[in-house]
């Protein structure tokens, strides 16, 4: 156990699932691929807990690491991905063909364009803090890994970062990368790193698998 009194956490996107459409909070199960890769990312790092989204494409490896290294294990409601309303289970290019309008302004402002029927994005956001807020006090001084999705751990990083929420689709979250999470967040700035404008966030979410 760390003997600092500051809790670090390290976030964990699961592995490939097959998918490439939007799948938001279905259930889905990882490929061998996907295990293979998220094996891989935890070789020769060290946690003292585990928390994971309950989706079984996170979950499942979770346990599998955590009684493998008889390590405390917390499935977490909160970390599940954003769910995509309408469009979830749906392709980029089967909502393109359709709602081509709709699809290009949610890439270029995801918070105030989403998917029809979508979570609200306020809600997603506050799921998370609070979800983060639970961990510190929970584990203080602990080395945690979050088990969890791509549009958590963009949300996640553009908070710390203090970045705003439409840069979103402009955070490379690979399948089975780690992203250690600084907290608290920075204060928002205006002035961000991230290419901007409509032609990179169109690239950066069709680049994407979106399988959460």
């Amino acid at each position: 156990m760390s003997s600092s009194t500051t809790t670090h956490i390290d976030l964990l996107r699961h592995g490939d699932t097959g998918h490439r459409s939007y799948r938001g909070q279905l259930d889905d199960t990882l490929l061998e691929l996907g295990w293979r890769q998220m094996r891989d990312a935890v070789l020769g790092r060290e946690w003292d807990a585990v928390v994971s989204s309950p989706l079984q494409r996170c979950a499942a490896f979770a346990q599998e690491l955590a009684q493998s290294r008889g390590l405390p294990l917390a499935l977490e409601p909160a970390l599940r991905e954003y769910h995509f309303g309408d469009w979830q289970g749906r392709t980029v290019d089967a909502i393109a063909a359709n709602e081509g309008e709709a699809l290009a302004r949610f890439w270029a402002d995801p918070v105030a364009y989403p998917p029809p029927g979508a979570e609200r994005f306020v809600d997603f956001a506050n799921r998370l803090t609070g979800a983060v807020g639970d961990l510190l006090r929970t584990y203080p001084g602990r080395r945690v890994l979050v088990v969890t999705h791509g549009g958590v751990i963009r949300l996640l990083r553009c908070l710390a970062a203090g970045r705003r929420y439409t840069d979103l689709l402009n955070i490379d979250v690979a399948h089975a990368s780690l992203h250690a999470l600084p907290w608290p967040p920075k204060p928002p700035r205006d002035a961000v790193d991230a290419p901007r404008g409509d032609d990179a966030r169109h690239e950066a979410a069709r680049a994407d698998p979106v399988d959460g």
